[in-house]
């Protein structure tokens, strides 16, 4: 596995690899790294000749300077995982400048109106934060196919519209939620949990379960009562928002439609941990 730390030589590789016409994948990450991440690689490894990972902490999709100061960094840890893997044939890690080479700005994208539903409205500027580190790492590793979770489900959307409206030659795929033993959705912020919160919030999926099964048979505006009713009797945990939501709009539903794709979103603060997850509904 290599690793680059410089962006010449970085290109340098990519230009030889497009030479012998290799087939590239990859999924860029903020580091942290768990078996959530290396899932993507597993997926990526299937179809691609070489695979390569990035690690960058972009500061523009925070909104609270004191989530990017707590996010964990733990480069040597995640290089070792990389490595252990046996699936990633390089790892890019660039600097600030090489993202952002005129000064640390946030380009303004029209993705639409999804980016203004749930986590685009609970953090206005994230999803231009996360178009601009994406499309920039995009350019740079020109990939054949780019690969992200379904954990951010929203974030997925906007990556598939940006590739649209960017003009960009990559395929984008979506891979399933890797989850704990608990059912608690893998998150590098799962490591600020302590053992007894991370134990407890496997309520979130138990409850993501539940609404999956009530919505065969149960109204949206009587299944939102009950989800807040679950969260009203932990004290420990607060429910920030819950929704079933269009999978293709994002909008919220008001009720059930036979011909459309739904999935639930949650977004629940454990102690000062904010943690999010969703699940297709059936």
């Amino acid at each position: 596995m290599l690793a680059f730390y410089d962006k010449n030589s970085f290109t340098e590789y990519i230009f030889e690899s497009k030479e012998l016409n290799k087939k590239i994948g990859f999924a860029p990450t903020m580091g942290a790294l768990h078996a959530g991440h290396i899932s993507l690689y597993q997926e990526a490894r299937k179809h691609n000749d070489i695979v390569i990972s990035s690690i960058f902490v972009n500061p523009t999709q925070f909104n609270n300077p004191e989530d990017l100061e707590k996010y964990p960094r733990t480069i040597e840890e995640d290089l070792k995982k990389l490595e252990n893997s046996k699936l990633v044939d390089a790892v890019y890690i660039p600097r600030i400048e090489d993202i952002y080479p005129n000064g640390m700005e946030r380009k303004h994208y029209d993705f639409g109106g999804i980016e203004n539903e749930m986590e685009g409205a609970a953090r206005p500027g994230h999803f231009d934060g996360v178009g601009t580190v994406v499309e920039e790492l995009l350019r740079q590793v020109q990939p054949d196919n780019a690969y992200f979770g379904e954990k951010d489900f929203q974030q997925l959307k906007i990556i598939e519209k940006l590739v649209e409206i960017s003009d960009l030659n990559v395929k984008i795929h979506g891979v399933k939620i890797h989850r704990e033993e608990s059912g608690l959705a893998m998150s590098s912020r799962n490591m600020r949990l302590s053992k007894e919160e991370k134990k407890t919030s496997s309520i979130i999926y138990k409850t993501l379960k539940q609404v999956n099964e009530k919505s065969k048979t149960t109204s949206i505006p009587i299944i939102k009562e009950r989800v807040s009713q679950i969260f009203d009797k932990e004290d420990d945990m607060e429910l920030e928002y819950f929704m079933i939501a269009d999978e293709e709009t994002l909008k919220e539903a008001d009720f059930i439609s036979e011909d459309k794709n739904y999935r639930a979103f949650i977004v629940v603060n454990v102690g000062n941990v904010r943690l999010i997850d969703n699940l297709h509904l059936d």
